[in-house]
């Protein structure tokens, strides 16, 4: 019999219960990363319900770094935080907003991705990717001079 808990005695989750709810609650918060989808629950009505929005308010967890770190794609606890405000609630419906919103995190992403790659080749001593891509004989002595 399972165990029962609080005064109007709800059966407690059980290990497996609380491992599925976790991976349920993990793809969708990942899923708010997404303004198309945010934009699709939006025209059919989910941010209208107040259980709906009391259930972002409860998702509002995964902030905490304990939880943050299974997370792919932060960007979605930035929405997560946006979804709290009705304001922003009403204007993700229109489909313009949305994709203003995708447009402004692939340009995001994009500067991330090539900076990242900028630093990283710094990093390993910055390394001349045009005689790479040239196809020349020798090797870069990691300060752009080639070493024949």
């Amino acid at each position: 019999m399972a165990k029962m808990i609080g005064k109007g005695k709800i059966p407690a989750e059980t290990e497996e219960q609380q491992r599925l709810r976790f991976q349920v609650e993990l793809e969708f918060v990942q899923c708010l990363a997404n303004p198309n989808y945010l934009n699709f629950l939006a025209q059919r009505g989910y941010f209208k319900d107040q259980a709906f929005i009391n259930y972002l308010k409860y998702l509002l967890y995964w902030k905490e770094p304990e939880y943050a770190r299974y997370l792919k794609y932060p960007m979605c606890l930035y929405f997560l935080d946006l979804l709290q405000y009705e304001h922003f609630r009403r204007e993700i419906v229109n489909t313009q907003c949305c994709k203003f919103i995708d447009d402004q995190a692939i340009l995001l992403w994009q500067h991330y991705t090539r900076r990242r790659t900028k630093l990283l080749n710094i990093g390993n001593g910055g390394v001349n990717q045009t005689d790479s891509a040239s196809g020349q004989n020798g090797s870069s002595n990691g300060m752009g001079q080639k070493v024949t």
